[in-house]
Order: structure tokens, then sequence, then C-alpha cells
């Protein structure tokens, strides 16, 4: 167990914050700060995006879409932690990161749509797994991802959400852990 905590402080303490940053660097300089250039661009869309377009998803509609499936409790609870430990140096890295992580979120965005397919009914289909197996003609490594996926939404994060619930109600109402557990698992079931 030791060792799994000194390699999950190495990869997220080295490593994941060169690759989002540096990633993230990258994709701003080669789209010439795309989060910067179009920004003003963004509130012509959205205020267009507000009338009912009729058939499919309006851009405020998949606006949101998208940040329900950005912003999570642990995002939510990260910032609180990060700013009660870190003070102001905490909120400008996370501004750094906000920003180069725009443009690292345009590229993958874009790759979403150029490599999405129809479906026999006409729906769309698409993501990571699709850009990972068209663009790059990876279908090994599609699957890998998928498989992974499941596992991850499967089991880590779902333990790692009931893990906050029980051990917050813990320690703001002094519930014993098990039994705010078992009435999770029952809920959920």
């Amino acid at each position: 167990m030791h060792y799994l905590e000194m390699l999950n402080d190495f990869l997220s303490g080295h490593v994941l914050i060169v690759l989002i940053v540096g990633l993230g660097s990258y994709f701003t300089l080669r789209s010439r700060f795309v989060q910067v250039r179009h920004f003003p661009h963004m509130f012509t869309v959205f205020k267009d995006s507000l009338r009912n377009s009729g058939d499919g998803l309006s851009s405020f509609q998949a606006l949101m879409l998208s940040l329900a499936g950005r912003v999570g409790a642990g995002n939510i609870a990260g910032v609180g932690l990060a700013v009660t430990l870190g003070g102001p140096g905490a909120v400008f890295w996370m501004w750094v990161t906000a920003l180069v992580g725009m443009a690292s979120s345009f590229f993958e965005c874009t790759l979403a749509q150029v490599y999405k397919r129809a479906d026999g009914e006409g729906l769309y289909v698409g993501g990571p797994a699709y850009y990972i197996q068209h663009g790059l003609n990876k279908r090994w490594m599609a699957l890998a991802f998928s498989a992974l996926l499941l596992v991850t939404y499967g089991f880590a994060f779902v333990g790692l959400q009931s893990f906050t619930v029980t051990h917050s109600l813990e320690n703001a109402f002094g519930l014993p852990v098990q039994y705010t557990g078992i009435a999770l698992a029952i809920l959920l079931g």
C-alpha cells in the first residue's frame, strides 16, 4: 500500500502537473491563444443560443451539458480545500491551469466533432474512443481506454464519492461511517 501512495504522489504531484500545464501551454501557443481570441465571439454565440432552435440541442444546452460533465462535487470540494490550504497562490495556479486547460478542452472538443460518426438512426456518437480509433487508427487503444473508463466510473469514482459523503457526515454530525455507507448503498440500490 505504501508503494501505491508513493506512485500516486509522484504521478499527481509531478507528472500530471507537467503534462496538464505543459500540453495546455503547447496547445495555447499552437492555437495562437484560441481561448483569448474567441472570447468575445463566445458571447455572440451564447446570446444566439438562448433562442429555441427546434430540433436538437442548442449551443446553450450543449454548454450546460459540458459544464455538468466537467464540474463535479470533487472539483467544488477540491477548490475549497486548495484555497484553504494554499491561499492566494493556489487561486493563481488554478487560474493558470484553467486558462491553459481551455485550449486543451478546445482541441478535445474539436477532435470529438471531427471524428464523430452517425449511427443507423441518424444520431451521432463519438468521444475519445472514437478519435483514438479513427484518428490514430488504434482500435486496441480505444478498447483499452473504454474498458479502463468503465472500471474507473464503475468503481473508483463511486468509491471516492461514497468515501467523501460518509466521512463528511461523520465529521459534521458524528454519524458512523459504516451506517452511512450501508444507508447509501441501500438508497443507491
